[in-house]
């Protein structure tokens, strides 16, 4: 138990650290586009602005994650990393569509570019980008809403690539054209990178089981437990990134002792954990009820009638 507090104290630490880097580098960023005239350098300070704000985010729900669950809040607050993913995922979505508005604007009235400020400025984005990538690349694994905030420092890496390059083209062969062109092209890789996260975390509020999930082979092999006659009415849904929630009724062939239904119990949440890796489950056992069997109730009541 100890360890794992422990991990999520390195994650909160790691979090905590890139902020502050992510500070240092959009105050840079900002004052050297203003200074350059680079729309692709203010771009880009936008970018790590909304990474000071992303990780901010995510920090914040990561820590009231972990919160107790009380009377009121019987889940806790374990969807609060859920919220912070799919907020954050829809602001880089909608700066992206600004930075491509700007960008066209600006592609149809080129304006002087201090190319040397976006060189220096962009190798120093890549650097101080790169550390923050290196500090959440495991924690990325293991939460959606780390995921988000690594993405936005990912993009912010491959954009400063971008800028730089931009920023030599321009240096030596004066192509002004060229700013624009790499705003667009960072725009679309934030929009892009963002919509997976978007639709996972949309998918997590919805309720929707997992992909991996298949009801058949589960049904095969509940039914494979002595004295199961079938189950049905499965509800699968995921609380947040870990904990896989399943719900269903069991049939049992016989009118068993209670004793012996408990025993049955345990053997099919036993399977439900070890071979489809579910982590709360609740299971409801019935003897000779009538009423719809199958594996989905279509119906938010059920008709029950004597046998």
């Amino acid at each position: 138990m100890a360890h794992h507090h422990h991990h999520h104290d390195v994650k909160g630490r790691n979090l905590l650290i890139a902020i502050i880097l992510n500070v240092i580098i959009t105050l840079a960023q900002l004052v050297g586009g203003i200074y350059s005239g680079s729309l692709a350098l203010l771009s880009d300070a936008l970018h790590n602005f909304s990474d000071v704000m992303s990780l901010v985010i995510s920090w914040f729900a990561q820590k009231l994650s972990h919160k107790e669950a009380d009377e009121r809040r019987t889940f806790g607050y374990k969807r609060a990393e859920i919220l912070a993913a799919l907020f954050n995922a829809s602001v880089l979505v909608g700066i992206g569509f600004f930075i491509i508005y700007e960008a066209i604007i600006r592609f149809f009235h080129p304006e002087p570019i201090d190319s040397m400020w976006v060189i220096i400025l962009g190798l120093l984005g890549i650097i101080v980008n790169g550390g923050s990538i290196a500090l959440l690349h495991q924690d990325a694994k293991e939460s959606m809403n780390i995921k988000a905030a690594y993405l936005h420092l990912l993009g912010d890496v491959l954009t400063s690539v971008a800028v730089v390059a931009g920023g030599l083209m321009m240096q030596f062969w004066g192509v002004l054209w060229v700013d624009p062109i790499i705003s667009i092209s960072i725009a679309l890789y934030l929009i892009f990178a963002s919509f997976s996260i978007i639709k996972e975390a949309i998918e997590v509020l919805m309720q929707f089981a997992p992909k991996s999930v298949d009801l058949n082979e589960i049904s095969e092999a509940v039914k494979e437990i002595s004295d199961v006659e079938n189950i049905h009415h499965i509800h699968i849904w995921r609380l947040n990134d870990k904990n896989i929630f399943f719900e269903a009724h069991i049939d049992l062939k016989d009118n068993l002792l209670l004793a012996d239904v408990t025993k049955r119990l345990e053997e099919i949440e036993t399977l439900l954990k070890e071979q489809f890796n579910f982590t709360h489950i609740t299971l409801q056992p019935e003897y000779r009820r009538c009423y719809d069997k199958g594996l989905i109730s279509y119906s938010d009541r059920c008709e029950i009638g004597g046998c």
